[in-house]
């Protein structure tokens, strides 16, 4: 559960990453995949992710802030009006809602202890919202009624932390592992195993502690709301010293003549987030910036401070924060009103009032008299490069108070025209400096109570780095005086209004995304409403550059919260090869003081201890604490796959794909172009050209200029790789997909601005490739520390079948491999680049074996052909496309990819279709259940990691385990190793092969937009997955038996001699596994 400590972060959420390469049959049998982009926004980061590969969690995976590498108007905007206004994401409809809509009656109210404080009907979200207190604790209350069926709950407490033991993130764990009502050890996972949410999670900020969930099913949203509400005013945690010390940390030690090591979830999950350089910078700052009240100190936990927590201490901050008093509570959605209010009474009521809302208010920060200047250590590998190694970032405190709707949202607007799109000159102008390889900080930050502005560099040499500070504060000094060009301030407010009028948040819950929003202000008692009323904000902002123009507006703002403020924290970030050594030197230190101050019957204590904490991890709840738990029936489950129109014509000799689905007069549309005619040789150039095609200028139009006319005219452009196995075949599936969005009256120009970016970019400004190059390793190093699991996945690929070749070369270490080898031969040799990323376009660019996808409500499908005809007429026209040869593989031993890190992450992959394995769809609940119960207990609970998981590849036959922020290695390998007797052994009842049936049913069936859906239907298109197959794979889910775990054992166990083994994991932990298992691993050495 990564901590909200409200890092410069990534969140652009995409419908598929660049690189992306499909791990799971629901992302195409249902949900829409969409991944982190970087964004200059840093949004809340979201905590206990189930499996970081499946699309639902990748919306958990927001870390540190490093701003897009090809970022279009289209992810911009997303941020923008996320932050600012709501809208979670780029793509929806309007929730409907009359304004007429029936309100509570104020006795019906007064019957369940409420009174109604105010109402309101808020028309930019087409929602009828009413604030209640309860009379008896002054518990505050959001009800916002609508059509969304979608239903969204959240109860969120203010958590100050007085120092950085992580009390409110171990908290936020230990809660959810058992309660009043629901006696189990973790009923989160019995959540996770067996209902229908559309959400389920919790988020740790620096000053607050949410608990939201989300389904569309109405019987399973309440037993999700009475779940979280017994959890947090009633957890079994407080009473527990085991929860404590399993999720915050404990002395381990197996045997009195071992060594003592720390174990926890939270404590190993901080490693690695301490691991991460950009982490580092992000809570560096923040700490800086606020040096006397509660974000001076880490909510989510110091890891040479969380060991200093004391049971005594968790348990009074409980106690103490979570309460009614100190809760505000959100419901949203097309449920009853009245019951929101009857099922709160029920816990509210059992309370008096408290004195926690006032104990917990935050102080704001004073202004400093003068900057302040801080340089930090962070760790890299030996014998690494340290010549451009440094990083920089100038951070400032805004204001010394709260500001103002309409102010925060100029400064919004603001950020978005220095940084939000390659074209915003803050940006371009540091990256076209050469004094760094990205951009970090990246912009405005307003989720606390003040809010804080930052940018710099990393990859910066030591002597330039007083070059980057000169550089951003006369930029700054530059837009102050001569304020934005007229375009730009253009394309920033149609790529606002677009996205506001598109109203979407992809998977996340809409609902969510306002309550958030609402929260941001509402948790510092400010107005619950305002924040999701944006509209007249806007207007004024819109009539106010109009009448005096964009200059008089935002360079007072420049002058005032930048130029002219001296609360500035400057961070130097400089690169240490033996602070990772001195970091584990000074923790074995400290633990062999611990373990020489101790007798041998104390150390005999410990081992016991030890033991019976693990005893109690491994031995699974009694029957009747499950049925506790309340759950849905299979007949509450819809026999069939839900079913998305699909109209397949011919334009010009060219397949169409239509999805009749109302968008709110927004046309999305995918152009598929094949990728398997493209030389082996030059498929590691392809992310570096999608990324060129958005961000080099044409003959006519410099790369600025079209990236602005992209945002006035469309909601944005992008492009990308898509490249899947095909079960039953050799071959890979292998496309290019340009994907859009424009309004209807706007679609005649998506479909010219597609044209002129595909055919008439002119791949010529070598210092801008070179500028890409440099961003794109910047960001792979990035994802090597924050993502190994992902690295080593896509490894283990590269080792079994050539789709997971041809995804290494694109984003994986080869990849960083080839990115540092092409930073040179940039210099060498240009032409040579250049003329390949033209032989690329060359080979992909053909109306043969082109595919158009377009999602609208009919008549703009109709409207929309006639433009698709004409962009088709452009395209060149190829006899055939013939494929090239991808036979590639990496070798199949078993790898240590050695990265400076605290934590691991470990992998161990196999083809289990190469022992004869025949597909059926018990395999997804098969899956799903082997990572929530042997995964979960033995690599997370007892463990100690921060996840295990497993995942079947349906296309490829790819069965693979990951485990995230594993402070183990060669035991986790043991505990994959063990899977196959778990199943054969395994005994279930029905209550519980049904919950896990149910809950797999959920993944298939996850909430999806109009947009998602018609996306999603053109990859079953491009992967021949038929809508019978969708059907039989349903029926085979949900017949699922005890026999089919039992066989699916067998099966696990018929490839143990196939596995191959790879893990991205510190140098120390792989020589002690290199001689524990005499060279196990081949060592390669990434950073």
């Amino acid at each position: 559960m990564e901590t909200a400590i409200l890092l410069r972060s990534s969140s652009k959420l995409l419908l598929f990453p660049r690189y992306y390469t499909p791990r799971n049959f629901f992302r195409l049998f249902s949900s829409s995949s969409k991944s982190p982009r970087s964004s200059p926004f840093p949004p809340r980061n979201l905590h206990r992710p189930i499996n970081p590969l499946t699309s639902r969690s990748l919306l958990l995976r927001r870390r540190c802030r490093l701003l897009p590498l090809s970022a279009t108007p289209c992810s911009s905007s997303f941020n923008f009006i996320k932050h600012h206004f709501s809208s979670s994401s780029p793509h929806a409809i309007a929730t409907q809602c009359s304004p007429d809509v029936s309100t509570l009656p104020d006795e019906v109210a007064a019957k369940y202890g409420f009174e109604k404080v105010s109402e309101e009907f808020i028309g930019e979200c087409k929602s009828r919202a009413v604030l209640f207190k309860h009379k008896k604790t002054g518990a505050e209350v959001m009800s916002v009624s609508n059509d969304d069926e979608n239903k969204v709950f959240g109860i969120v407490f203010r958590t100050p932390p007085r120092d950085s033991t992580g009390i409110p993130h171990i908290l936020e764990h230990s809660v959810l592992c058992g309660s009043r009502k629901y006696p189990l050890k973790e009923p989160f996972v019995e959540l996770l195993k067996g209902s229908l949410h559309t959400f389920l999670n919790a988020f740790t900020y620096p000053d607050r502690t949410c608990y939201p969930v989300a389904s569309t099913n109405t019987k399973d949203f309440y037993n999700l709301v009475d779940v979280y509400l017994d959890a947090v005013f009633f957890p079994k945690c407080v009473e527990d010293h085991h929860t404590f010390q399993q999720e915050g940390w404990h002395l381990e030690l197996n045997n009195p003549s071992e060594e003592i090591s720390y174990k926890g979830v939270v404590f190993n999950e901080m490693k690695g987030v301490y691991s991460q350089p950009d982490n580092i910078l992000g809570r560096t700052a923040q700490l800086a910036l606020f040096p006397d009240n509660t974000y001076g100190v880490d909510s989510g936990g110091d890891p040479k401070v969380i060991p200093k927590l004391t049971f005594e201490q968790f348990k009074e901050f409980h106690g103490k924060y979570y309460h009614p008093s100190n809760a505000r509570i959100w419901f949203y959605g097309d449920d009853d009103p009245t019951e929101r209010l009857r099922i709160l009474s029920e816990y509210l009521d059992m309370f008096d009032a408290s004195s926690a809302s006032n104990e917990s208010r935050i102080e704001q920060q004073k202004f400093f008299s003068e900057p302040v200047r801080i340089v930090e250590k962070y760790p890299v590998g030996d014998g690494s490069d340290l010549k451009k190694k440094h990083m920089v970032c100038l951070n400032w405190l805004l204001a010394d108070k709260p500001l103002d709707l309409e102010t925060e949202l100029t400064l919004g607007f603001l950020d978005h025209l220095m940084l939000g799109t390659p074209a915003s000159p803050l940006r371009k102008i540091l990256l076209e400096s050469g004094l760094g390889d990205a951009i970090v900080g990246g912009g405005v930050e307003d989720e606390l109570l003040q809010p804080q502005f930052s940018i710099g560099l990393k990859g910066v040499s030591e002597e330039d780095i007083e070059k980057v500070e000169e550089l951003v504060m006369s930029t700054l000094k530059k837009l102050a005086e001569e304020g934005f060009e007229t375009d730009a301030v253009e394309a920033s407010m149609n790529t606002i209004e677009f996205s506001l009028r598109e109203n979407n948040t992809g998977s996340f819950p809409r609902g969510l995304s306002l309550m958030l929003q609402s929260i941001s202000k509402w948790i510092y008692d400010m107005d619950p409403f305002e924040p999701l009323k944006y509209g007249k904000p806007l207007m004024a902002l819109k009539a106010r550059i109009a009448e005096e123009g964009s200059k008089a507006v935002f360079s007072p703002l420049i002058e005032k919260f930048i130029l002219n403020n001296l609360h500035r924290v400057t961070i130097e970030m400089q690169p240490d090869p033996e602070k990772a050594s001195r970091d584990e030197a000074a923790e074995r230190e400290i633990l062999e003081k611990v373990k020489a101050s101790m007798t041998e019957e104390d150390l005999a204590e410990l081992a016991h201890a030890t033991q019976e904490l693990r005893l109690k991890q491994e031995t699974p709840d009694p029957p009747e604490a499950l049925r506790s738990v309340p759950s849905l029936s299979l007949l509450d489950i819809p026999k069939e796959p839900l079913h998305v129109p699909t109209e397949a014509g011919d334009i010009n000799g060219v397949k169409v794909l239509k999805h009749d689905l109302f968008t709110n007069d927004v046309l999305y549309a995918e152009i598929v172009f094949n990728m398997r005619s493209l030389k082996q040789e030059l498929l590691p150039l392809v992310p570096l050209f999608c990324q060129s095609l958005l961000e080099m200028g044409t003959k006519d139009l410099t790369f600025v200029q079209l990236n602005q006319l992209i945002g006035r005219k469309t909601g944005g452009i992008s492009v990308y790789p898509f490249t899947s196995s095909v079960q039953g075949r050799e071959d890979p599936c292998s496309h290019i997909i340009a994907q859009g969005k424009a309004m209807a009256g706007r679609v005649e120009d998506l479909f010219n601005l597609v044209n002129c970016v595909l055919q008439e970019v002119q791949f010529t400004d070598q210092q801008r490739f070179k500028q890409f190059v440099s961003q794109s390793k910047a960001g792979m190093e990035n994802r090597l520390r924050g993502s190994g699991h992902r690295i080593a996945a896509t490894r283990m690929d590269a080792k079994l079948n050539v789709t997971g070749w041809i995804s290494e070369q694109m984003g994986g270490v080869s990849y960083l491999e080839f990115l540092q080898a092409l930073e040179e031969r940039v210099d060498q040799d240009w032409a040579g680049v250049s003329s390949s990323l033209e032989e690329i376009r060359t080979s992909l660019l053909s109306k043969n074996g082109c595919l158009i996808n377009m999602t609208a409500d009919g008549k703009n499908l109709t409207s929309s052909e006639k433009y698709v005809s004409k962009f088709l007429d452009l395209l060149p026209g190829k006899s055939s496309v013939e494929a090239a040869a991808w036979n590639a593989r990496l070798s199949p031993g078993n790898e240590a990819i050695v990265i400076p890190t605290q934590v691991n992450y470990v992998g161990r992959a196999a083809n289990i279709y190469d022992t004869g394995y025949q597909l059926n769809g018990s395999a997804y609940v098969i899956s799903k259940y082997i990572s929530n119960t042997w995964l979960w207990d033995r690599v997370r609970v007892s463990g100690g990691a921060y996840g295990g998981f497993c995942d079947l590849d349906t296309h490829s036959g790819v069965f693979s385990f990951l485990s995230y922020r594993d402070p183990n290695l060669l035991k986790t390998l043991d505990v994959y190793d063990g899977t196959g007797a778990f199943l054969r052994q395994l005994e279930m009842d029905n209550d519980t092969l049904s919950k896990a049936i149910i809950g797999t049913i959920g993944d298939v069936d996850s909430y999806q937009l109009p947009d998602a859906k018609g996306y999603s239907s053109l990859l079953r298109y491009l992967l021949g997955i038929t809508e019978e197959e969708r059907q039989k794979r349903r029926e085979e889910i949900l017949s699922t038996s005890l026999k089919d775990f039992k066989e699916f054992g067998e099966v696990i166990e018929a490839v143990k001699d196939k596995w191959v083994s790879v893990a991205v994991a510190s140098p120390d932990d792989v020589d002690a596994a290199n001689k524990e298992r005499s060279n196990y691993f081949d060592v390669k050495k990434a950073l």
